[in-house]
């Protein structure tokens, strides 16, 4: 499937110090980035709780970021903050850029020329291509004449299906990037200090979390709604849990959510109920794997 990722947010970072700076501000070795992939990374506060979930690629003389359109002004300024005596300068070139992701074992053959970078951003294999602003329509529509295109809706319920969170629903400042399941693809721990990174480490070294993102699919088929509070069926009243995203998959036939829940409640095949439900069989939550199948 064809996404047209072009309105996120992208930062170009250039400077003698560039990767040194950025690999102390993310969870991911940036020494590691090159221009044949997408490096998924987390931006964490001292307290290790997300400011971004950001893409890095590197050229021969500047990373690049892309970010949810919603950061685009803060996570320039939460970078700058950090410049020092740092020879590295961040610039903002969202408006050249255009940005296409393609779900598929193997890159398109399409423009001609092209160089599609490795990326995972659905849950699944897939192939990043930036292209001039300008181009951003002739190249959608040569994409869309082989590939189907994903449209906003597609796009979101594809990705509540393979449980992948996003900024503003299950990512965001209060979140420790392990509790969102961002620990394999976007955090290494051999890399060097970063801000944020004796939190995340101990989090690993515990083995533990407070609460963990979990798929939720409603064994009543009755919709599923962002905000939800979760109680167990055992314990009336006791909060331990809320739904984030939450669609009708077509696909599968089913009600499903994606929402974080407590230690102690987390585990695969238990049952849960909203909060606010007046009986235990009024609706009926089981926790599910991600991704849904």
């Amino acid at each position: 499937m064809l996404f047209d990722l072009s309105d996120r947010a992208k930062l170009r970072l250039t400077g003698a110090d560039r990767v040194r700076f950025l690999n102390g501000q993310v969870t991911n070795d940036v020494r590691k980035a090159n221009n044949n992939l997408s490096m998924p990374a987390c931006v964490v506060n001292a307290k290790g709780r997300l400011d971004a979930f950001v893409f890095i690629t590197a050229s021969d003389d500047a990373l690049y970021l892309d970010v949810d359109a919603e950061l685009r002004v803060n996570l320039q300024s939460r970078l700058e903050r950090y410049i020092i005596a740092d020879d590295v300068e961040i610039a903002d070139v969202s408006e050249r850029d255009a940005l296409f992701h393609v779900t598929a074992e193997t890159a398109p053959t399409l423009p001609n020329g092209s160089n599609w970078r490795r990326a995972k951003r659905f849950g699944k294999p897939g192939w990043d291509l930036v292209a001039p602003a300008n181009e951003r329509d002739l190249i959608r529509q040569e994409l869309a004449a082989e590939i189907p295109l994903c449209d906003a809706v597609c796009a979101e319920q594809l990705r509540i299906e393979q449980g992948v969170p996003r900024w503003g629903r299950e990512l965001t400042n209060e979140i420790i990037p392990v509790e969102a399941n961002l620990a394999d693809d976007a955090i290494d721990y051999a890399k060097g200090c970063y801000i944020g990174q004796e939190v995340v480490s101990r989090m690993k070294m515990s083995g533990q979390t407070n609460k963990r993102l979990c798929g939720l699919t409603s064994l009543r088929d009755t919709p599923l709604a962002v905000g939800i509070r979760l109680t167990s069926m055992n314990d009336e009243g006791k909060e331990i849990g809320w739904i984030t995203s939450a669609v009708r998959s077509d696909r599968l036939g089913k009600e499903i959510a994606l929402g974080y829940v407590k230690r102690g409640y987390n585990e695969i095949g238990t049952r849960l109920k909203p909060a606010d439900a007046s009986s235990p069989d009024s609706q009926t939550i089981e926790i599910v794997a991600l991704p849904f199948h």
